[in-house]
């Protein structure tokens, strides 16, 4: 009678012993077993992160010239080390302050105007029942998005000229004509407004989509309750659209200091420097037209560093205060 050695259980027979070389399976629930069973999902994001990488991420690195001495035709790292030279000189710079306080006034009053209309349009819209008059009214307000920013300055500059149609309208009234483009003092009047009328219609796009995902059994409720529109919309309909609000002024305040480079570029003139000159105009001028990039890229870095605080800022006081941020 044979006994068997606990040192040497017996194998199963059954079982197969893994071949040399061979690839263990990926365990499910981990990040190598997703790939292998959606990679052709995963594939679609290769385009996308290759864009990031050289056109996003790859330039941060000429953010060093920043505290280098570049010039034109040789390294494009710079050619020697200049510590805080040109972050000393932009801040005793009487200049820069004037084109930082007007992005700061350019940027708060495109953001006082240009978020909250979009959802006033949208409750608007969402209140008409006719199909057709309210497709009517989307795509007319649609429109302005779509038209190229060189249009837009044109339609601006043409509305606006001495013998265009808003001075004919102020000689019918009996004033005088007036430059309106050559006074500083209705620059920022004239940029929000045209910022308003491009914009907003298609802004409403995501909050006519968040209102879709409403339950239309609060609104019954609501109704049980003796609630009338204004109610439902001030107790339903806002607090659904909540978090989409929340998620767009957070990114709205990420983008603050970059206000409108293009139309201020293309609206402005040495006679409305005053209230027109930007931080990203500014930059223009000090790093393409004047070749000091050093000076624009420490501008520019600041400006990217104020951009990152306000926006962690705003996430951080949403995410106490409402209960919604982005991350």
């Amino acid at each position: 009678m044979s006994t068997t050695s606990l040192d040497n259980p017996p194998r199963d027979v059954g079982a197969a012993a893994p071949a040399p070389g061979r690839r263990r399976r990926a365990k499910p629930g981990t990040w190598r077993h997703a790939i292998r069973r959606d990679w052709q999902l995963y594939s679609l994001a290769i385009l996308p992160l290759l864009f990031f990488a050289i056109f996003r991420y790859l330039p941060m690195l000429g953010n060093v010239i920043a505290f280098r001495k570049f010039e034109p035709g040789g390294s494009i790292f710079g050619e020697s080390w200049v510590g805080l030279r040109y972050v000393k000189m932009f801040l005793n710079d009487p200049s820069f302050w004037t084109v930082f306080t007007n992005t700061l006034v350019l940027g708060a009053l495109t953001l006082l105007f240009c978020f909250p209309l979009p959802i006033v349009l949208a409750l608007l819209l969402n209140e008409v029942r006719n199909r057709r008059v309210k497709r009517f009214l989307q795509s007319v307000s649609y429109l302005p998005h779509f038209l190229s920013m060189v249009i837009v300055a044109g339609i601006v500059m043409q509305m606006l000229a001495i013998d265009g149609p808003v001075n004919q309208i102020v000689k019918v009234f009996g004033g005088e004509p007036t430059a309106f483009l050559q006074k500083p003092e209705w620059f920022r009047t004239i940029f929000v407004s045209s910022e308003v009328w491009q914009t907003v219609g298609w802004g409403t796009i995501l909050y006519l989509a968040a209102l879709t995902t409403i339950d239309e059994q609060l609104y019954e409720a609501a109704r049980m309750d003796g609630a009338g529109r204004w109610r439902q919309i001030w107790h339903v309909t806002l607090p659904g659209i909540r978090p989409t609000a929340i998620t767009l002024l957070i990114l709205n305040i990420g983008t603050f200091m970059a206000v409108g480079f293009e139309k201020v570029l293309l609206l402005y003139n040495p006679l409305t420097y005053p209230t027109a000159d930007v931080i990203s105009t500014y930059l223009y001028r000090m790093g393409v037209e004047s070749s000091n990039l050093s000076y624009a890229a420490a501008i520019g870095l600041f400006e990217a560093l104020v951009g990152v605080v306000l926006i962690l800022s705003a996430n951080l006081i949403s995410r106490r205060t409402v209960g919604t941020s982005l991350w």
